[in-house]
């Protein structure tokens, strides 16, 4: 089969061909039509990752055919038996078990579930990583509620604009922020109440204006802006954290918090029961992942360079072979 091989920290990923894999009892071959890629592919590619084994084929996320089933692969390995947290041996596919760009992948049975069949390869491979993370975060950590506001920073990343979608599906109020005017247009495009630029330096005044307070603020960025968000929360609001792209988080103040009676929830990807969950929210509402750009398995390197750039709206696809056609 052809697959993409990372052999060297810092360098491209290497087309190659390797033996399709072979199925055991408990295990599955799935013949992939599509993949997207996540930021995590684009750390382990730089080093920024723990536990690095090379060569490896890197990718999560990945929808195909099993035994001539349509099915989308939940991305994560040994979630364990408590389903409100990992266990320790909790992991992601794509490192260091190989992944989904590749022709093929061999994934646990149970981690196979039917594609939402409103949903096209592209758009289901694009769904997985992204869908469960907003879903888990939204639902499950901040149990948001229908008519609640809520704030979702940086829109435009498939964690972010899938936490907008399922958020306005579930009858909430949005708002979103973003370096970029064209995103935030395109966030109320799909239904989102307004955003701002957070490049302007009285965002979180113009946030107030337009909102007044909210009750859930969805975030992955972390670094010193986190401080100005819960001034901005309604009392007993509930603040989801999925990532940290900015870093270590300054000048928080914990009056703010207490005063506010505020709960901070870290959250990362989830449960099979919360994928299953996900996957039912989204065929119940036809709720479409936002696809940026689809490249060929073979253009995988140009794709990570676009991810690189931080200038996508969406979801980056990768089609695999036969798959090109949708």
């Amino acid at each position: 089969m052809n697959a993409l091989e990372l052999r060297e920290i810092g360098h491209a990923l290497i087309p190659t061909e390797r033996p399709v894999p072979t199925e055991t009892a408990d295990t599955a071959v799935v013949r992939l039509r599509a993949a997207a890629l996540n930021h995590r592919d684009y750390w382990i590619q730089q080093g920024q990752y723990a536990h690095i084994r090379l060569p490896a084929v890197l990718g999560s996320d990945g929808a195909g055919e099993w035994r001539g089933r349509p099915v989308v692969i939940y991305p994560g390995l040994d979630w364990g038996d408590d389903p409100t947290m990992p266990g320790r041996n909790f992991r992601v596919l794509g490192m260091p078990e190989d992944g989904t760009f590749a022709e093929y992948v061999l994934v646990p049975r149970a981690n196979l579930f039917p594609k939402p069949e409103h949903l096209t390869w592209k758009q289901a491979a694009a769904l997985p990583l992204a869908g469960l993370t907003a879903y888990r975060t939204l639902f499950t950590r901040c149990q948001l509620r229908a008519g609640e506001r809520v704030l979702i920073t940086g829109i435009g990343g498939g964690v972010a604009l899938m936490a907008c979608q399922l958020a306005i599906a579930a009858g909430a109020e949005v708002f979103v922020t973003s370096g970029s005017d064209e995103k935030i247009q395109r966030a109320i495009q799909m239904g989102a109440s307004s955003g701002v630029n957070y490049r302007a330096a009285d965002w979180p005044k113009q946030l107030r204006a337009m909102a007044g307070g909210f009750d859930v603020v969805i975030d992955a960025a972390g670094g010193d802006a986190f401080s100005l968000l819960p001034p901005l929360c309604n009392t007993g609001a509930r603040i989801g954290i999925y990532g940290g792209s900015l870093g270590k988080i300054n000048s928080l103040s914990p009056q703010v918090i207490f005063w506010k009676q505020l709960a901070i929830y870290g959250s990362s990807m989830g449960s099979p029961q919360e994928f299953e969950h996900m996957l039912r929210f989204v065929q119940q509402h036809r709720i479409v992942p936002v696809v940026d750009a689809v490249f060929p398995l073979a253009e995988g390197n140009v794709a990570l360079r676009r991810l690189a750039a931080g200038e996508q709206f969406g979801k980056i696809v990768l089609v695999i072979g036969h798959s090109s056609s949708d």
